[in-house]
């Protein structure tokens, strides 16, 4: 991967994943992709995330900066899909590369045999529905 950006975690987020990692019966991109990711991830406590950065249940606003395309969603944890009509999975490439962004922030992710290029332009609260 490139240059990666900073990323901020919460402790909760960082529980709630290591649990889904643990759990997963395949290898894939994603997952070797988020344990590196929370690795290299500042960790704080959830009520001193700094506004403007994404974390489970987050409404994110990112532009797919190759194409232009501008893509609302909520970022969520596979059994919670449900709860959003417009969730992303934390499992797929894009909800694995947005997490623990700030806004303004661009990322560069492997998927497949190319890369997605990432810009967060908002975090916003999720409501559920």
């Amino acid at each position: 991967m490139a240059k990666l950006p900073s990323i901020t975690v919460t402790t909760l987020d960082r529980a709630r994943l290591y649990a889904l990692l643990d759990r997963q019966q395949e290898d894939s991109d994603e997952v070797d992709h988020l344990y590196a990711e929370l690795e290299r991830a500042h960790i704080v406590a959830p009520d001193e995330l700094p506004q403007g950065t994404v974390c489970l249940g987050s409404r994110v606003r990112f532009c797919e900066t190759a194409t232009g395309k501008i893509h609302q969603r909520v970022l969520a944890l596979p059994g919670d899909m449900a709860l959003y009509p417009d969730a992303i999975s934390i499992l797929s490439p894009a909800g694995a590369a947005l997490l623990g962004l700030s806004v303004g922030d661009t990322i560069d992710w492997p998927y497949r045999n190319r890369t997605l290029h990432l810009q967060l332009l908002d975090v916003l609260p999720a409501e559920q529905q």
